[in-house]
């Protein structure tokens, strides 16, 4: 019989009544445990002592700003996935965190069941937006200009690590990817892992902000 396997997550808000309603809503699936609620000020020590594997962080806390957090999550060994919670779609810190390193961020008014979905997408390596925000967030947001360096590094990427990357920066997991591409998961593992090394960048948004800089999107 196949272990269910479980995915931890801990959810950071300055408010407790979020907590508590991500908490109810996650623990309503099976798939998914919230290890650990806390606020800014507590974040990296929850994560620290639970090493979860998705944290749901609030952009916008009074005690400790969420981007602060971001980078002292980012910061850990093995850091977890983070995904960035905010009540608006147009938060003016959004392309700020994506550019930290975070994997996507979410609506806190996001339906429950989609809540538990884009949080398996998370735990699988993939990227999220809130239903509510237009696919093509990153593709039109104000870009930083291409770089002479930004050029040579995507250049260097084979082709098979160009397709890659296009599928990777239309928010598709490993798994996806291998089954759009025929190819094992271990391998898109492997290429994702070459895409970083070339790119010189530390997360799957980073990787899509650059392909998109670089016209390699639609």
């Amino acid at each position: 019989m196949e272990v269910l396997r479980v995915i931890r997550v801990v959810v950071v808000d300055d408010e407790a009544l979020v907590r508590s309603g991500f908490e109810l809503i996650l623990n309503a699936a099976a798939d998914i445990e919230v290890v650990a609620t806390a606020t800014g000020s507590e974040a990296l020590a929850a994560v620290t002592a639970t090493r979860p594997d998705v944290v749901l962080l609030d952009i916008r806390m009074p005690d400790v700003d969420g981007l602060t957090v971001l980078r002292q999550l980012r910061a850990v060994p093995n850091p977890p996935v983070v995904a960035m919670l905010t009540t608006f779609d147009t938060d003016d810190y959004i392309l700020s965190a994506l550019r930290s390193g975070a994997a996507g961020f979410v609506l806190k008014d996001t339906e429950p069941e989609q809540l538990a979905q884009l949080t398996r997408t998370l735990a699988a390596g993939g990227v999220v937006l809130s239903p509510k925000v237009s696919a093509t967030l990153l593709r039109n947001a104000e870009p930083a200009a291409t770089t002479d360096i930004d050029a040579a590094r995507v250049e260097r990427l084979t082709e098979r690590e160009r397709a890659v990357l296009v599928l990777l920066a239309d928010g598709l997991s490993n798994a996806e990817i291998g089954q759009r591409i025929h190819l094992s998961v271990g391998t898109i593992k492997d290429h994702v892992s070459a895409i970083f090394t070339k790119l010189r960048v530390t997360s799957r948004v980073q990787a899509a902000l650059l392909a998109q800089r670089a016209g390699l999107l639609p």
